[in-house]
C-alpha cells in the first residue's frame, strides 16, 4: 500500500511545468485588455468590416489602415471569432455617412451600437 502512495506522489510531482513569461509580455497583454475592454463598452458608434479567423482579421486591418488612414481600426476578439471594427463615432448619422464609404469596398459592413 505504502509503494503506491509513493509512486502516486512521484508521478504527481514529475508533471510539475514551471514556465517563465516576459513581464513586458504581462504589462503589454493588461494594456490590450483594457484597451479593448475601451473599445466595445463606450457610448460611440463602430462599424465591423471583418469577422473570422486571426489571420485574416490581420491583413484585413493592414490593408484598411493602409487605405484609411482618417479611420480608428483595431481588431477585437469575440470567441470563436476575430473582428475588425473600425471608427469611433459620436453619432449615428455620422457612423452611417461612413459605412455607406465603407460598403463600397467592403460590402458585408456593419454598424455595431453602442453598449448602455
Amino acid at each position: 500500500m505504502s509503494f503506491v502512495i509513493f509512486n502516486t506522489f512521484n508521478i504527481i510531482n514529475a508533471q510539475s511545468i514551471n514556465v517563465k513569461q516576459d513581464e513586458k509580455f504581462e504589462q503589454l497583454l493588461a494594456e490590450k485588455r483594457k484597451i479593448n475592454a475601451s473599445i466595445t463598452n463606450n457610448n460611440r458608434f463602430k462599424i465591423q468590416i471583418f469577422n473570422g479567423t486571426n489571420e485574416i482579421a490581420k491583413k484585413e486591418l493592414i490593408t484598411f489602415k493602409r487605405e484609411n488612414k482618417n479611420y480608428d481600426a483595431t481588431i477585437i476578439f469575440n470567441t470563436p471569432t476575430y473582428k475588425v471594427i473600425v471608427g469611433n463615432f459620436k453619432t449615428r448619422i455620422e457612423a452611417e455617412k461612413s459605412l455607406t464609404i465603407i460598403k463600397k469596398k467592403y460590402p458585408n459592413a456593419i454598424l455595431i451600437k453602442p453598449n448602455k
